[in-house]
């Protein structure tokens, strides 16, 4: 996809870079425009801490000059959506977004763009790749790593006109270096996870040999989602015994808390450690059946993770869990209606029973297969309320893709404050469905949409 940028924004960018002509050497300056945006506000991340929060302007652009901001890996959230950025000092950065397809439509321009659109590139093009990737699982070990070798072939090449085109940093060589070696590592790993059960040692040995040009404790890359999702698929890989399949062992506690044990015995570096550590936790956690289980792992997981905040957030997760029980009242929090007004969720509940279910304004093709979901469920169950929750506040276009639907409004609303409402219902998932009985008192707090499983309750009724 082509990014054309308007002839007004070129003229922004004029004074705004040069109003940071004279900034220092150390400075970073960061700022954009957010187009249909979800809120009004932007927040700053660095590993895994909010550092600021910028409000939009009524033009709906944000920015700030940080006169001191270490080098490395951030994260821009606008709520629920967020991308990794890439910053050092020196860099006077605008960019461009569109909500409603938010990581398609982010274009950055000034001093530090470069590697940033490179970044966001490599992974749309990766994006890209995957429904052709799916479809060579079924394929040989030695023909799937011909297929990943000459798409990583493809990638560097990419890398080397980054380079030669620009003078990168050595942290910013690490960076974007590691953007496309560890994602084709990951996929190496999965084709493991899926084939690999009944391989020899032989076998194993040889497949694995790419490991070997990789670095298991890369410290610049600690809150780097691409060397993170490679290191989790790593640890699945070594925390399954000979002829074990992956698939029926993510399900048992035992096996997260083996892949904690390989975590406290092969990582030293706290941050690494920790954030690894804190990964797996939530994924054990969000096994909402092995809750009874769940004191347990997390006496283990705090006996290895050296961060306060960390604990806080699991345990944190691990209550509202407890909050989303069967058999309790649902927490209520503010949603805005199809006419725009805030209105709280107990208001749902006019005696009939409820299925909560959730969709994204910047994922249409799911919401329409939502839709058609809940209108063959409405017509199976015509006496239960079908309420769609859209996790980002309306505008113009959700409303009219509504009504385009055929809709019924009264069954539409949005959730007025992400950040408190997806922690209070514990939404993790697009697919997540909440049913309640015509009180709002909970009889499935975590339940799957598009699951045949969701009929087997609502037939109780």
């Amino acid at each position: 996809m082509k990014h054309r940028t308007t002839s007004w924004l070129y003229g922004v960018l004029g004074l705004l870079l040069l109003g940071c002509a004279d900034q220092p050497k150390t400075a970073v300056f960061f700022g954009g425009q957010i187009i249909n945006p979800s809120s009004d506000y932007v927040t700053l991340y660095k590993d895994n801490k909010a550092i600021d929060c910028l409000k939009l302007n009524a033009e709906n652009r944000f920015f700030k000059q940080y006169d001191t901001l270490a080098a490395g890996i951030y994260n821009i959230e606008h709520i629920p959506e967020y991308q990794a950025v890439f910053l050092e000092p020196g860099d006077s950065m605008w960019v461009r977004i569109n909500a409603s397809a938010f990581r398609e439509s982010m274009v950055f321009s000034g001093l530090g763009a470069p590697k940033n659109n490179y970044l966001i590139d490599l992974q749309l093009r990766m994006d890209r790749e995957d429904d052709f990737l799916t479809e060579q699982y079924a394929g040989s070990a030695d023909r799937f790593h011909q297929i990943i070798d000459s798409l990583q072939a493809e990638k560097q090449v990419l890398w080397r006109l980054l380079d030669s085109l620009n003078r990168q940093s050595l942290l910013a060589k690490t960076i974007t270096q590691a953007a496309y070696q560890y994602p084709y590592a990951t996929r190496r790993e999965r084709y493991a996870l899926l084939r690999g059960s009944q391989w020899s040692t032989q076998e194993d040995s040889a497949y694995f040999a790419f490991r070997s040009s990789l670095n298991l404790e890369e410290k610049a890359l600690s809150f780097f989602d691409s060397y993170i999702n490679y290191l989790m698929n790593y640890l699945n890989q070594e925390a399954l015994d000979s002829g074990q399949n992956y698939f029926q062992q993510k399900q048992k506690t035992a096996f997260h808390q083996k892949r904690l044990q390989i975590i406290d015995k092969s990582f030293t570096y706290p941050a690494l450690k920790n954030n690894l550590a804190r990964a797996v936790a939530i994924e054990e956690l969000l096994n909402f059946q092995n809750h009874n289980q769940h004191d347990a792992f997390l006496e283990y997981y705090f006996s290895i993770n050296s961060s306060k905040d960390y604990d806080s957030d699991v345990l944190s997760m691990h209550n509202d869990i407890n909050h989303l029980n069967s058999g309790v009242v649902l927490p209520t929090v503010e949603l805005q209606n199809s006419a725009l007004e805030i209105v709280r969720s107990n208001q749902l509940f006019d005696g009939r029973p409820v299925v909560l279910y959730f969709w994204s304004q910047t994922q249409m093709n799911h919401y329409r297969r939502a839709i058609e979901r809940m209108q063959f469920l409405q017509k199976k169950y015509p006496k239960i309320r079908f309420v769609g929750i859209s996790i980002q506040q309306f505008n113009g276009m959700a409303l009219q893709a509504n009504k385009v639907l055929g809709v019924n409004p009264n069954n539409q609303f949005a959730i007025h404050q992400f950040d408190t409402a997806s922690k209070e219902w514990v939404i993790t998932l697009l697919n997540k469905a909440i049913i309640t009985d015509g009180k709002g008192v909970l009889i499935e707090g975590f339940g799957n949409f598009q699951s045949p499983e969701i009929e087997e309750i609502l037939d109780r009724f």
